[in-house]
């Protein structure tokens, strides 16, 4: 038994045969009708060959990191980088015809995978950046330095992308206001602290890896954050775009697509974790909540919950 604040999703194929019914097969060419906002039940090398021509804005791939991995009742055996490279752009060449000519494309990846995909991505794409992220947890090695950061590769298909740049500034606490002729310069006074919204790096330390009391929380080992997939989607597409992601898992891509008012395709071999992607996508139809991202902001971690604290006690304060 689960305790009570454990809001994981772990429910068997058996308890989750609801779910799993809403995902759709594809078993030839396909229009784009017939998959959009849609779980694919499917094994991504050979389901991409029969999805429509040209209708990707926005790519999103966290494939297997090359080492041994269970993945439900499959599995991902390391390879050499010879092998991998060559799985890397088995997968490229796939989505290559799916992509619109200003789609961009996020890979995610650890350090050792991402030395391999990075060349792989240089011969088809323009590689643009590298971001790092802190995922806090670890696991702890004698011999080693502690591995506690993943990457994303950032590439575009041309010169000619979306980038929302104010849609994915990161809002943080001032702490030494610098003011020009008595007023602020490039910050903000609120009766609640004083914020400045800034330019995001590629060096995130202000996403937080789903645990066992997140409601966007599974039993996926390698589940991404709902906030580390929405920066990726509010600043790589618009509403309305379609957002493709051919390696699912538990869904967080869709969800956060779906939560961001972008269409989605994702394709996940996985009978369990398409239910739980479904399971997930129906809780989102009545809670569009992304942690860590509120009224339209990117808060800096901890700073949210302090502004809020603050605004209580001037509340109660102006009751008195």
């Amino acid at each position: 038994m689960k305790a009570s604040r454990n809001k994981t999703i772990d429910f068997s194929l058996s308890e989750g045969e609801k779910y799993l019914k809403r995902c759709v097969s594809v078993v030839g060419n396909v229009q784009e009708s017939e998959i959009l906002n849609k779980t694919v039940l499917g094994d991504a090398m050979l389901t991409l060959d029969y999805l429509p021509r040209k209708f990707v804005d926005l790519l999103i791939v966290d494939p297997p990191y090359n080492m041994n991995k269970s993945f439900g009742d499959s599995s991902f055996k390391k390879m050499t980088d010879i092998e991998y490279a060559k799985y890397t752009e088995s997968w490229i060449i796939k989505v290559i015809p799916l992509l619109k000519d200003t789609a961009s494309v996020y890979v995610c990846c650890d350090w050792e995978s991402g030395i391999i995909i990075a060349e792989i991505l240089k011969k088809y794409f323009k590689l643009r950046n590298r971001i790092t992220w802190q995922r806090e947890k670890g696991r702890g090695a004698k011999a080693n330095w502690k591995n506690g950061m993943e990457d994303i590769w950032f590439a575009t298909v041309s010169d000619d992308y979306v980038y929302n740049l104010d849609a994915v500034k990161i809002r943080k606490k001032v702490v030494a206001p610098y003011r020009r002729n008595g007023e602020p310069k490039d910050w903000e006074e609120t009766g609640n602290g004083n914020f400045r919204n800034t330019c995001p790096s590629n060096f995130w330390d202000d996403v937080s890896v789903p645990y066992w009391s997140m409601p966007e929380n599974t039993a996926h080992p390698t589940q991404k954050p709902e906030k580390l997939l929405a920066k990726l989607i509010l600043a790589s597409s618009n509403e309305g775009d379609v957002v493709l992601d051919p390696f699912l898992g538990s869904g967080t891509t869709s969800v956060t697509a779906y939560k961001l008012n972008r269409n989605y395709v994702g394709i996940e071999k996985e009978p369990q974790y398409c239910a739980w992607a479904e399971k997930r996508l129906e809780t989102a139809q009545s809670d569009r909540s992304i942690q860590g991202y509120t009224d339209g902001v990117f808060w800096e971690r901890n700073t949210f919950a302090a502004q809020r604290k603050n605004k209580s006690a001037i509340q109660k304060n102006d009751k008195k």
